[in-house]
């Protein structure tokens, strides 16, 4: 949503205002998100995925901590690229973490039926 917020933006179809509002609003959600599947795979024990899903949170930890984590409408046209490459990036992790994790739980449901 964030990404396509951005190109909208891009591309004149929203306005910055609701651009930045719509984007802020998705940020914390999403970095509460990621530290519940933190933690879930920490007290449930998946190392690997959660060793892979560590770099994401620490990451979120310190926009939040800096203050950098929401879009500032009056600078949202001077941060478009860098915020869209952000985004793209972030995106491109979860997805390579989502297919990560399912080739993992693939694996040992498999491995459960085998025994």
């Amino acid at each position: 949503m964030q990404l396509v917020c951005l190109v909208d933006l891009e591309y004149d179809y929203i306005n910055p205002y609701d651009s930045a509002s719509r984007i802020n609003r998705a940020v914390l959600p999403e970095f509460i998100t990621q530290g519940v599947l933190c933690f879930f795979l920490l007290i449930t024990g998946h190392w690997a995925v959660l060793l892979l899903s560590l770099p994401y949170l620490y990451y979120n930890v310190t926009q939040y901590m800096q203050g950098k984590h929401l879009v500032d409408v009056t600078e949202i046209y001077r941060q478009l690229n860098p915020e869209k490459k952000k985004r793209f990036f972030k995106m491109a992790y979860l997805v390579i973490l989502f297919i990560f994790s399912l080739f993992w739980l693939l694996l040992n449901v498999g491995d459960e039926y085998d025994d």
